[in-house]
């Protein structure tokens, strides 16, 4: 019974995390939607469906299904098709070690959660590399390889800025580092968290990151061939990407869990308030910024993230020590 009752529980997670993965993007996508309306002046989704607009993203999503599934006829057809899931697939692994609340609030304790984690973040790039190449198009190549040369530069602060959290912590599990964490630890990991989050964004190729995609200049990057659903998947995996971006930014340097009020049972509630909080910033970044060139996006990982993150290594050795 007790085996039969472990079995449940762990179904159980899963088809929680399952259907959170589902359903938090396209709510993120919905607050896009809104926020940017709202902010230059889009008509579209304040209108659509009548109140507020709330039938926008269900416009969406009827307009992609109708869309024809298009394959190049020189494009390899097996990594084509494969390419949106392998996109898509990383973050759902992600989100299964990401603790929402304390307890039992989280999907899988790993030992090692927030190099899994990490890890499998750094996997989605192929899904990017796999549509370009296999797209037979000059355009889509180019803007795969793009997308390799930034996650190459953005991976190593990213990486630094998040060593330095275990560190402080003294270990590598999520829910271990938001055992040890405490609200001093905001101000003195404040540059840490900076670069953690820029860092996640330029992965995700968001703006004002977005030079891989660059819909102005190589039409849209390694997504150029793709219709119909097969495209709705990669936006799906950016808003996935956003998700679990915000939510390690929150275990990691803000808390989550922890809040003013000290809840066992609302902690997931601190969670999915800074998590959207961040989202917002995401959205507003969009809008507010202009696009890099790649030099600048090369030269901003390299001659100003990593040396904070340096910094950031090196300031928490120095805490530590005292």
């Amino acid at each position: 019974m007790s085996s039969l009752t472990w079995w449940l529980e762990v179904g159980l997670r899963i088809v929680v995390v399952f259907l959170g993965f589902m359903v938090i993007p396209l709510v993120v996508g919905q607050m896009e939607h809104k926020a940017m309306a709202h902010m230059q002046g889009r008509l579209g989704p304040m209108e659509a469906g009548g109140f507020h607009g709330w039938a926008q993203l269900v416009a969406d999503g009827v307009k992609f299904a109708q869309k024809e599934a298009v394959v190049p006829a020189a494009a390899d057809r097996r990594v084509f098709q494969a390419a949106p899931a392998v996109a898509l697939i990383p973050y759902l692994l992600a989100l299964i070690v990401i603790p929402i609340g304390p307890g039992t609030q989280v999907g899988v304790d790993l030992d090692l959660g927030l190099f899994f984690a990490l890890a499998v973040m750094g996997i989605a790039v192929l899904g990017p590399l796999m549509a370009g190449w296999s797209s037979a198009n000059k355009y889509s190549l180019l803007g795969a390889l793009r997308s390799a040369a930034q996650l190459m530069a953005y991976e190593l602060p990213m990486l630094l800025s998040a060593v330095s959290v275990a560190m402080a912590a003294g270990t590598l599990s999520l829910p271990g580092i938001l055992g040890a964490w405490h609200w001093y630890w905001i101000p003195w990991q404040l540059v840490g968290g900076f670069v953690f989050f820029t860092a996640g964004l330029a992965e995700l190729q968001r703006p004002p990151f977005d030079m891989p995609v660059a819909d102005s200049e190589i039409i849209f990057g390694a997504y150029t061939e793709y219709t119909g659903l097969r495209f709705a998947l990669f936006l799906l995996a950016e808003y996935a990407g956003i998700v679990v971006l915000c939510l390690l930014t929150t275990v990691l340097f803000l808390g989550g869990w922890h809040g003013p009020v000290a809840d066992q049972q609302l902690g997931w509630l601190w969670t999915a308030i800074k998590t959207f909080a961040l989202a917002f910033v995401v959205i507003w970044l969009r809008v507010s910024y202009p696009r890099l060139r790649a030099d600048q996006l090369q030269k901003f990982a390299w001659t100003v993230l990593i040396p904070l993150a340096l910094f950031q290594l090196a300031l928490t050795g120095v805490v530590k020590v005292l």
